[in-house]
């Protein structure tokens, strides 16, 4: 069978995906009417970035500034704020009422396919950097991680953790529902039970290509399973997860949304928890004890709980009916989390809702008690420490990618400007400018 790696670029070119995207000839100016360069800090005024010709920045001048031997770029109308970071996607899939059947028919090439789809429109909503939790297919996500990275396709800058590591019959597992013989084909070798088997599908993971370690520490809401929502992985298999990943230079991210899951995984030592749903005050404590971040994914909550309550919901009853508890819960489990002082990076789990639609999440932690400013901080300079990419972007400043997204109005006054992204760039090229 041909590899996904072999044809991706043609492919993507054949189907119209792949905005061009030229090597620089020269430096760039880019005149901005406003510019946040540090999220949480004041803006500036006018201001222009100079950028070299491989995509760092040079230095921000105050004031229109027309630098002699560079192209420029005028977005003088413009407010500017660095290319935006969700902390969780899915790129391979999204959620439809087909996707039972795909699982069963599609090939690696097929999730590749669609995952240079939703790459693109990922990247032109202005999210620059992502970090994906959970592929279809086997390699599919990285070899569209490493067609982006050599400048084949369009999208975001991608970290991958490849398969889901899950216990049998946990939330990852894929296989809920299906018969035996097709439940056989789909048994992924990121499934394990008891310690040692899970320090080897940590291992499987790295040596297929993963940048970090997704675990299910609890149930959750779209395994077609009425197993609760709570812990699922035991003390000693996540504490050796967190240590076969730590000692190979991996992090180590939970699904988690039980109070009992949470904790336990952040006992063990894992490096951030997904979600999140049902944790408390003590449980906040305990996020600060050890120094993690919670991605709070309140856009997949809302969306689930539409379509739980949809009279043609095309999810399973299990699915619905945990759609049903969990879904309301994600709104007060962020303002709890906010008020106590976690850090908090942004996430969607896009995938579960529309790729593109990212930026509603930032509506929805507005909506939960976050100012403008701290919900794009949670996705720039938060998010791109959670990822330990700060030193290429989550700021606009000298020696980092020119990652850099332009709105109409400020989104210190209105957080709805950032559904409606106007200006594009991604490591100094242009992949969008509706003027």
């Amino acid at each position: 069978m041909t590899k996904p790696t072999q044809f991706l670029k043609f492919t993507a070119i054949a189907i119209g995906l792949t905005i061009s995207a030229p090597a620089l000839a020269a430096g760039t100016s880019v005149q901005c009417g406003h510019l946040l360069d540090q999220p949480g800090q004041a803006p500036r005024g006018a201001s222009t970035i100079e950028i070299a010709t491989d995509g760092t920045i040079v230095t921000v001048h105050q004031g229109k500034t027309q630098i002699e031997g560079t192209k420029l770029v005028d977005l003088s109308d413009k407010f500017c704020l660095p290319g935006l970071i969700d902390s969780h996607v899915h790129l391979t899939s999204e959620l439809g009422p087909r996707g039972r059947l795909y699982a069963v028919t599609r090939s690696d090439a097929d999730w590749a396919m669609s995952a240079v789809l939703f790459a693109r429109r990922t990247l032109m909503a202005g999210f620059t950097s992502v970090q994906d939790v959970g592929a279809r297919g086997d390699d599919a996500i990285y070899a569209v991680r490493d067609a982006i990275a050599r400048g084949d396709i369009a999208g975001p800058r991608i970290l991958a953790a490849g398969k889901t590591v899950s216990i049998s019959g946990g939330h990852g597992d894929g296989r809920h529902g299906y018969s035996e013989a097709v439940a056989a084909s789909l048994l992924s070798p990121a499934t394990c039970d008891g310690p040692s088997d899970c320090r080897r599908a940590v291992r499987e993971n790295i040596r297929r290509g993963a940048d970090v370690i997704k675990i299910t520490a609890t149930g959750g809401v779209l395994s077609n399973t009425a197993a609760g929502t709570e812990q699922q992985f035991f003390d000693d298999e996540m504490r050796d997860i967190v240590q076969a990943a730590h000692s190979m230079g991996r992090k180590v991210t939970a699904h988690a949304h039980g109070k009992g899951g949470i904790e336990a995984a952040l006992r063990a030592g894992v490096d951030s928890i997904e979600h999140g749903t049902y944790l408390d005050t003590k449980t906040a404590a305990l996020f600060k004890k050890h120094d993690a971040y919670l991605i709070p994914t309140v856009l997949a909550g809302a969306t689930v709980v539409a379509l739980a309550n949809d009279p043609k919901s095309f999810l399973p009853k299990a699915s619905r009916d945990k759609a049903r508890q969990v879904g309301p819960q994600m709104i007060e489990m962020l303002r709890i989390a906010q008020k106590a002082g976690v850090k908090i990076a942004f996430g969607t789990d896009s995938g579960v809702s529309h790729h593109g639609n990212n930026a509603q999440e930032f509506v929805l932690m507005v909506e939960a008690g976050f100012t403008p400013m701290q919900a794009i901080a949670s996705a720039t300079v938060s998010a791109s420490d959670h990822l330990q990419i700060s030193d290429k972007t989550g700021t606009l400043e000298a020696g980092k990618q020119a990652d850099l997204i332009a709105v109409g109005g400020s989104p210190l006054d209105d957080i709805k400007e950032l559904l409606d992204v106007d200006f594009v760039m991604k490591g100094g090229r242009v992949f969008k400018n509706k003027d």
